[in-house]
């Protein structure tokens, strides 16, 4: 399995503006477009700070869903023009899982 820890720095009080968008808007467009999606989740250290992941099931998969949500339109007109201008910086790190991968029930992920 493929994961992305993404982590966001917010623009000055814009943190919970950006939790109600996107749990309302752009997590349901990233699972509808095949994506898994975990969080956001608020940093406990940096109130301007959140963090998600996302995984997917290859590199390939990663690509392909990647691209093909990011050229289409829910991203360019429902989503980049409201989340975009919150963000001040944002970091994403790409890591693979292992074989023992396991959730927190203790079954393999996915």
């Amino acid at each position: 399995m493929i994961i992305e820890i993404r982590r966001y720095t917010l623009k000055p009080g814009k943190r919970e503006e950006f939790i109600t968008f996107f749990e309302a808007v752009n997590r349901p467009a990233l699972r509808d477009a095949g994506m898994l999606v975990f969080g956001p989740m608020r940093d406990e250290e940096n109130s301007n700070v959140v963090h998600w992941m996302r995984a997917f099931e290859s590199h390939d998969q990663r690509e392909a869903i990647k691209n093909a949500f990011y050229d289409g339109p829910i991203w360019t007109k429902d989503v980049e023009p409201i989340v975009m201008p919150m963000i001040e910086r944002f970091e994403a790190s790409v890591v693979s899982t292992t074989d023992g991968f396991e959730s927190f029930s203790g079954k393999t992920a996915l």
